[in-house]
């Protein structure tokens, strides 16, 4: 519930960029499939501009239409991946044949960088 009241908070002012740090990090699995599912339907009515860190590569490809890998130090863009998933994605996307592939693709990236 915090979460959600932390992002009505952050859309009262109703910025053109969402910041986003690890926003569903502490959260269990079916809540951060709800809060998924939440900020998608948000940008779908909103269409705001959305820079979501995450270390959860299902959740990076689930919300985005672009993933950007960062390296260990020193920080740089290793790579840059256009996410051709259609939208809205549900939560049966998590089970699709792409997002898998999308998915091991960014995992077998992040273990050999």
């Amino acid at each position: 519930m915090q979460q959600r009241v932390g992002i009505a908070r952050m859309l009262l002012h109703d910025p053109r960029l969402l910041l986003m740090d690890e926003p569903f990090a502490a959260l269990d699995a079916l809540s951060r499939e709800t809060l998924m599912l939440e900020l998608q339907r948000i940008w779908d009515q909103q269409r705001k501009s959305v820079l979501f860190i995450t270390h959860s590569i299902q959740e990076a490809v689930f919300l985005a239409d672009r993933v950007l890998v960062m390296s260990s130090r020193p920080g740089r863009i290793v790579e840059d991946l256009a996410i051709p998933l259609p939208r809205p994605r549900t939560l049966d996307t998590l089970a699709d044949d792409k997002f898998i592939a999308l998915c091991q693709h960014l995992r077998r990236h992040l273990t050999h960088a």
